[in-house]
């Protein structure tokens, strides 16, 4: 009797649904598609461009690519990051390699001459 018992708990435990496990506080969620403002400064005009993840843009002399973009969960405040590639037509080594975050800039470490950019979003 009490085996019978003991094997239909298991079974009933095994049909039941495992609840997920709550997200750590650093999660990320990846994204698709990544909005960046481009600046020209010569011209002070500013252009939004969207790529996907994995592809890259020209922008002037420029080529944007794209390799992770990400934002954080709707619980968390928002913010979204993205680790970018750029190079200048102009030289062989990139221009740029790395993260940028949306809500603080200034912490990315992309300089040139003529132009700038700022993460706006991670769709």
């Amino acid at each position: 009797m009490r085996l019978a018992v003991a094997a239909a708990a298991l079974l009933l435990m095994a049909q039941a649904p495992i609840p997920a496990a709550p997200s750590p506080p650093d999660t990320w969620v990846p994204r698709q598609t990544a909005e960046i403002v481009m600046l020209d400064k010569l011209r002070a005009v500013p252009t939004v461009i969207t790529v996907k993840t994995g592809q890259e843009v020209p922008y002037g002399t420029l080529t944007v690519a794209v390799k992770s973009c990400q934002t954080r969960p709707n619980d968390l405040p928002q913010n979204a990051a993205a680790f970018l590639e750029v190079t200048d037509s102009r030289g062989s080594a990139p221009v740029f390699r790395g993260w940028v975050l949306s809500n603080t800039p200034s912490v990315s470490q992309f300089e040139h001459p003529v132009y700038d950019l700022r993460l706006v979003s991670c769709k």
